[in-house]
C-alpha cells in the first residue's frame, strides 16, 4: 500500500480516537463527581497538571523556536490570554453540565458549535455562507427553541459551551502560533491561579489530591486527557480534509448524548424534537461540506 495512502488512514484512526476521547470525557468527569471533586478543583487541576504535559509536547515537537518568538510578541500573549480565559469558562462550564446531570445539554451544545463557527465566520471573516449552510443554521435555531420550550428557559449552558469554544475559535485563528506552542502559554497562564487554587485547598484540607488513591490516579489522568486528543486532532487535520474532519467532529456530541441517556438523564419528547432539528442541521452543514470539496476537487 502507498505511503500517503497509510498516512491518511493513520490519521483518519487518529481524528476517530480524538473526537471518541472527547465524547466519552463525561465518564472520566462523572468518576470524579463521584469522587466528591467539585467542578471548580476539576478545572483547576486540569489546567495544573496539563501544563506539564503541554511542555512535553512543544519538546517531542520541537517547537521551542515558536515559544521563544510567541514570548516576544505582546499581542500574540495578549490573544493567547484571551483564548485561555474562554476556553477555563467552557472548561468549567462542560464539568458542570456533566456533573449535575446535564450531559445531554453539553452535547447539543457541541452540536451547535460548528454551525456557530459558520455563522461567527461569515460575521468576522466575511466567508460565504450556502444555501445548505443557511438551512442549518436555521434549523439548529429552531431546535435551540424547541429546547427552550422543553427545558421551561433558555439552554444556557449548551450555548455558552458553544459560544465559549467558538470564542477560543475565532481567537486563536488570529494568533500566529502552532497548537502545540499556544496550548503550552494558554495552559501556563492558566497554571498559576489553577495551582494557587488547588494548593489553598489541600492546605484547608478540602482537596482532594492524595485524598484516596483513586481520586489522585483519576486527577492525575487529567493532564494527558486534556492534552492526548489535542495532540491527536493536530496531527490528523494536516493529513486529511476539512471534510472528513466536519464529519467526524460530530462523533463528540453524538456519544456525549449516549453517555447522557444511559445515565438516566430526562430524554423527554420535546426534548427529542430539539435534538432531531438539530441533527437534520448537522446532517445539511455535513453534506454541504462534502458538496463544496467534490466542487472543488472538479474544478
Amino acid at each position: 500500500m502507498p505511503p500517503a495512502k497509510d498516512e491518511g488512514r493513520a490519521a483518519l484512526l487518529a481524528a476517530l480516537t480524538c473526537y471518541t476521547l472527547w465524547g466519552l470525557f463525561p465518564i472520566y468527569m462523572h468518576a470524579l463527581g463521584r469522587a466528591g471533586v467539585s467542578p471548580l478543583e476539576i478545572t483547576a487541576q486540569r489546567a495544573a497538571w496539563a501544563v506539564l504535559w503541554a511542555g512535553a509536547l512543544v519538546l517531542v515537537a520541537r517547537k521551542q523556536g515558536d515559544l521563544a518568538r510567541i514570548l516576544h510578541e505582546p499581542r500574540t500573549l495578549g490573544l493567547l490570554l484571551g483564548s485561555a480565559i474562554l476556553i477555563s469558562i467552557n472548561w468549567l462550564l462542560y464539568v458542570v453540565a456533566v456533573n449535575s446531570g446535564r450531559t445531554l445539554e453539553a452535547s447539543l451544545g457541541y452540536y451547535i458549535n460548528p454551525l456557530l463557527n459558520m455563522a461567527a465566520g461569515a460575521l468576522f471573516f466575511r466567508d460565504r455562507i450556502d444555501r445548505f449552510g443557511m438551512t442549518a443554521i436555521a434549523l439548529a435555531t429552531v431546535g435551540v427553541a424547541v429546547q427552550t420550550a422543553a427545558v421551561g428557559h433558555p439552554p444556557l449552558l449548551s450555548l455558552g459551551l458553544a459560544f465559549s469554544f467558538c470564542g477560543y475559535g475565532l481567537i486563536r485563528k488570529q494568533v500566529r502560533a502552532d497548537a502545540e506552542t499556544g496550548l503550552l502559554v494558554e495552559t501556563a497562564i492558566l497554571a498559576v491561579p489553577a495551582t494557587l487554587y488547588v494548593v489553598w485547598l489541600q492546605r484547608q484540607g478540602l482537596g482532594h489530591l492524595g485524598s484516596s488513591p483513586a481520586a489522585t490516579a483519576l486527577l492525575l489522568l487529567s493532564g494527558p486527557l486534556t492534552i492526548a486528543p489535542l495532540a491527536l486532532f493536530s496531527w490528523a487535520a494536516r493529513r486529511i480534509s476539512l471534510v472528513w474532519l466536519g464529519f467526524i467532529q460530530f462523533v463528540a456530541p453524538t456519544l456525549q448524548f449516549f453517555v447522557g441517556v444511559a445515565s438516566g438523564e430526562a430524554f423527554t419528547p420535546l426534548k427529542a424534537v430539539a435534538f432531531a432539528f438539530i441533527w437534520i442541521g448537522a446532517g445539511v452543514f455535513a453534506f454541504g461540506a462534502w458538496r463544496r470539496t467534490r466542487r472543488l476537487a472538479n474544478a
